[in-house]
């Protein structure tokens, strides 16, 4: 399978470029020049697969001969095996409604799923090509601890993870900064998410910086992320989905990396009505679906801060499939975005964009309703973030009473992460696995550092992997 640039469809790379690279030397993200779309009968074999199985099945798709069968299969049995449910996802029932449980893995969250296999992935190219990098990152709270989780004590591996100072709950924090592992680094940066993602994004353009220090990054604009994450939505449909009837998924969304993932199962031909962004008042994408104009404003901190973000990067990845990867026109609309602070899209673009995409913004007055609601009546407790996917599906299926649909709701962090925020909800402190809240106990290991680039880079220099 080749890929291309969002900006730059003439040339083409391998998976590895795309990986390795994590960000395209023009600024644009990486995508397959061709997604493939699957036949009934492999659809029909593929449902038949455990999660393990499945994920082989297409994950294969998109690193093609990058791995071995016994290197991959390998690469995914080492990744899930230290989940807490041993189908990596679990489901539960909320009324008519389906949730996914994408919890189960080491730091509680569904960035564990694809960033496990990732860690081993950067395990075997890197020994295989005796190479060694720097993975540089920016986290609203969840992506974070789950690269440490998985890169930690690798020896080809230096991870520096930026996180908004005094914007991410206690455990998120202490789940990146209690791991004593002499490859991880921590900087607490003294401003937003969007901050943060920004300082990286200039890192990755900065290509002397980026050549000196071999960097990568393993956020979602890591096509890898994309390609991992596609699975659980085959899964889901293959497993709870009564037949001929199409599946809808709701989804917490903040830079649209998971959302893209079941657009890509969508193109690959799974049987997809809608998919719901689910939003909390940073309601950048729900607005865009309004009117077609994507303008990023200040950032609204919330109970739900991973969703606290106003510049959605993988949305680029979307409006790059619906221009037919024209890479002339996303180049325009990117530097538009730049000049003006804003782009707007063709209205036939958007007609099409709204025949898949349903989206719902939701204030934190409904999020704690709902958290309140289901723990009532269903004895359940969800994190806000899902608690934001679900009611917006709520409103979803009352608007349209679409009884013919299944209907799935994508739990994307287990509560027991905002425990704080639930108590004040609940007055009830949610359980976490054993051995989480020990782990807790431990010594904090981070930088302080002010929203400046060139003091970041001057630390992240300094204690780069050489």
């Amino acid at each position: 399978m080749k890929y291309i640039s969002t900006r730059n469809n003439k040339k083409t790379y391998s998976f590895i470029d795309a990986f390795l690279n994590g960000l395209a030397h023009d600024g644009g993200l990486y995508i397959p020049k061709n997604i493939p779309h699957l036949s009934k009968s492999t659809l029909q074999r593929f449902s038949q697969l455990n999660y393990n199985d499945l994920a082989y099945e297409v994950i294969k798709i998109y690193t093609e001969d990058t791995f071995s069968k016994a290197e991959l299969k390998k690469i995914i049995k080492r990744s899930y095996d230290n989940f807490y449910s041993k189908n990596v996802i679990k489901f539960s029932r909320v009324k008519n409604f389906n949730l996914v449980e994408l919890y189960h893995g080491p730091t509680l969250a569904f960035k564990d799923i694809a960033m496990q296999v990732i860690g081993n992935m950067y395990d075997v190219i890197l020994k295989k090509n005796k190479n060694r990098i720097n993975l540089v990152t920016a986290t609203s709270g969840d992506t974070g601890a789950a690269a440490i989780d998985a890169v930690k004590n690798k020896k080809n591996i230096r991870i520096f993870v930026l996180h908004p100072k005094g914007k991410v709950s206690v455990t998120q924090r202490k789940l990146m900064t209690t791991v004593n592992s002499k490859n991880i680094f921590n900087i607490a940066v003294q401003g937003s998410f969007d901050d943060c993602q920004k300082l990286v994004k200039s890192m990755f353009n900065d290509f002397s910086f980026r050549r000196l220090i071999n960097m990568s990054g393993v956020n979602s604009i890591n096509w890898a992320r994309i390609v991992v994450q596609i699975v659980y939505y085959f899964y889901s449909h293959f497993r709870l989905s009564e037949k001929n009837k199409k599946s809808v998924f709701s989804v917490p969304t903040g830079n649209f990396g998971d959302i893209y993932a079941g657009y890509i199962a969508y193109k690959m031909g799974l049987p997809i009505s809608k998919l719901i962004i689910a939003t909390n008042e940073n309601d950048l994408l729900h607005k865009f679906l309004k009117n077609g104009v994507y303008k990023p404003s200040r950032v609204k901190f919330s109970i739900s801060p991973s969703m606290d973000i106003q510049v959605a990067s993988n949305f680029e990845r979307l409006i790059a499939s619906y221009y037919k990867n024209n890479s002339k026109k996303i180049s325009a609309l990117m530097d538009e975005l730049s000049r003006n602070g804003s782009y707007k899209i063709d209205k036939s673009i958007l007609r099409r964009i709204k025949n898949i995409f349903y989206s719902k913004s939701v204030n934190i007055k409904d999020t704690k309703k709902i958290i309140k609601s289901v723990y009532n009546n269903n004895h359940k407790i969800l994190d806000p973030h899902s608690a934001v996917g679900l009611k917006a599906l709520e409103d979803y299926y009352s608007n349209n009473n679409m009884k013919s649909e299944n209907l799935f709701c994508l739990e994307t962090a287990h509560p027991g992460k905002f425990k704080e925020t639930i108590y004040k909800i609940l007055k009830k402190n949610p359980e976490v696995p054993k051995g989480i809240n020990q782990n807790l106990k431990r010594k904090e290991f981070y930088k302080v550092l002010p929203n400046n680039l060139n003091k970041i880079k001057d630390y992240i220099q300094t204690n780069r992997l050489r």
